[in-house]
């Protein structure tokens, strides 16, 4: 469970990856339309979506000759049941995570 988690936590870390799964709230996505908003190469989100899809976030498919992103929301469950043992967060509530740890540890986000 540990390492479950210890992959999701440094997966949502990067606010590019947080981006990229709010965008596949809405529907799968090909990796290039994943790629489009974001000032980077491909070669830059593939990394990013291999950090996604080894915490189990998302999951990756070629479909023909195009590769396509789903989000795997039960992922964040495990997360989220961890979070809500502290009694002060909603599930999935990420932002006020981060802002408490802001708080507590005086981190710069």
């Amino acid at each position: 469970m540990t390492q479950d988690l210890d992959a999701i936590f440094a997966a949502l870390a990067d606010p590019t990856r947080r981006a990229i799964l709010s965008m596949l709230l809405e529907d799968d996505m090909a990796v290039t339309d994943v790629a489009d908003p974001f000032e980077m190469s491909l070669t830059g989100i593939s990394k990013h979506l291999t950090i996604l899809t080894r915490a189990g976030l998302i999951t990756q498919e070629k479909r023909g000759r195009v590769k396509w992103c789903k989000l795997e929301p039960d992922a964040l469950r495990e997360a989220s049941v961890w979070m809500q043992g502290f009694g002060q967060f909603e599930a999935i509530n990420l932002d006020a995570f981060e802002a408490f740890l802001a708080r507590e540890f005086g981190a710069d986000t």
